[in-house]
């Protein structure tokens, strides 16, 4: 009874101790467009033995930048440019894929303007100051032998919603918008129309097929110490973006249970519209770059002065071959 007694308590103990050596883990997504992508993992989250998974969707970009400039944050997602900059500055961090392409729209009420030159002279909305939008806009612009500083204004006072918003109420007449917030416009006024495809345009002035919007990020540190976590959560994020593009209603439905900020109907209409993808790094870096480059001739701080490293990419996937 004793030899019993004693078996039992080992294996109890030995539970309790493989309980204790669960090591949590958090990951942090952003809520709108960027989080989309992601949803599926509140629903199913990561799964590793030896660990336990959770997410947190942030508000802003720039809180999630703070996280991971504290050190709080290990795993998350962040505006290319964004990234760099913090690996600039000393933080062991790097990109895994990217997970968002270019969406933006130009959208105007104005039947005048058909065509990029017809901006001349124009007032054209853009949220986000030095962010992407504003500098992919302003490589094209140069494209067509426009100067964005003095041939047109550029502003950038409103937010995406607020803008989607003054489209719809007719205070606005032209501005570059990200989806959802492109389709949010396009639906709540017929008198907008896209002009051309910022796509294409940014093919012709950068000769980049697309730009990346959107990066998953891990600290080097949780890579190198934690590699099975790394790639459950790596995997789970391509898996939740397949998900995704191919059930846009079901992700549309998620998206507003989870208050990533965006109705379900909104989300579904723009999904098939936005260019989730998952592209690991080793095979993204070449449009990461191009896109680098246009930063360092705008705005070189933006992204800490200089292209990031070598050990600014991070092939996941080869982890455990």
């Amino acid at each position: 009874m004793k030899k019993i007694i004693a078996s039992l308590l080992m294996c109890g103990l030995g539970l309790a101790s493989l309980f204790a050596q669960n090591t949590p883990i958090t990951i942090y997504t952003l809520k709108g467009p960027s989080g989309v992508g992601m949803v599926k993992l509140f629903e199913t989250p990561p799964q590793a033995t030896g660990y336990s998974f959770s997410l947190e969707a942030l508000a802003q970009a720039d809180l999630m930048a703070a996280k991971f400039l504290s050190g709080e944050a290990q795993i998350g997602i962040l505006p290319p440019n964004v990234a760099a900059k913090i690996a600039s500055s000393g933080k062991n961090i790097a990109v895994a894929a990217v997970i968002g392409q270019g969406m933006l729209k130009l959208i105007s009420s104005d039947p005048a303007v058909k065509g990029i030159t017809d901006l001349k002279g124009k007032t054209v909305e853009v949220a986000g100051q030095g962010a992407t939008p504003d500098y992919v806009l302003r490589r094209i612009l140069r494209q067509y032998g426009l100067n964005p500083d003095s041939d047109l204004q550029l502003g950038y006072a409103l937010a995406y919603p607020e803008i989607a918003q003054s489209l719809i109420a007719g205070k606005v007449s032209l501005a570059l918008l990200p989806e959802p917030f492109a389709t949010m416009a396009l639906a709540g006024n017929k008198n907008l129309q896209v002009v051309g495809d910022i796509q294409k345009e940014w093919a012709l002035a950068a000769g980049s097929e697309n730009y990346p919007m959107t990066v998953l990020v891990f600290s080097r540190d949780l890579v190198q110490k934690h590699p099975i976590a790394v790639k459950a959560v790596y995997e789970s994020v391509r898996n939740s973006i397949a998900w995704v593009v191919s059930r846009p209603a079901d992700a549309g439905l998620l998206v507003e249970q989870y208050n990533l900020g965006i109705k379900a109907s909104i989300a579904t209409a723009a999904i098939p519209k936005s260019a989730y993808v998952f592209i690991p790094a080793p095979q993204a870096r070449p449009a990461l770059e191009g896109l680098f480059k246009t930063f360092l001739d705008y705005a070189p701080q933006s992204i800490g002065g200089k292209l990031p490293q070598d050990s600014f990419y991070v092939d996941i996937g080869s982890l455990g071959k």
